[in-house]
């Protein structure tokens, strides 16, 4: 099987994953590294943000639940500055009401801890095909 996202990181973009748990970060970076993907993990969305890595990140793949700033603030906060970066969001706890609110804000991932490497990977796909993934930030 082909993975046609990969196409989409032409610029030597990353696939950004914001979890504050370490055996998140390394497995998801070990799936996405294996099929060609350059990741940078981050233990939190203000290390993630303090980073400088913003422009360079053609999806962010963060856990809903951190200490700090969470997912969703994460998500907020891109948003209000009009960064239009694809989000999937990881969570353990899934509720329906948060993942509504994710999604109409324009998620591309509501994903329950432990999720299928397929699932991410069908996510990931989804993000990086849509026009936006492109667009210069």
């Amino acid at each position: 099987m082909v993975n046609h996202a990969v196409m989409h990181l032409a610029k030597a973009e990353i696939i950004a994953v914001v979890d504050d748990d370490i055996s998140v970060r390394r497995a998801a970076t070990r799936l996405l590294s294996s099929l060609g993907y350059a990741i940078e993990t981050f233990a939190s969305a203000e290390e993630f943000l303090a980073s400088g890595g913003l422009q360079q990140t053609a999806c962010l793949v963060t856990d809903v639940h951190m200490p700090g700033m969470s997912g969703v603030e994460l998500q907020d906060y891109l948003i209000a500055n009009g960064d239009l970066t694809p989000v999937i969001f990881l969570t353990a706890f899934p509720e329906d009401a948060l993942r509504a609110r994710v999604f109409g804000a324009g998620a591309f991932g509501f994903l329950t801890k432990p999720f299928s490497a397929e699932s991410l990977i069908a996510c990931l796909d989804l993000a990086l095909a849509h026009p936006r993934a492109n667009d210069p930030q």
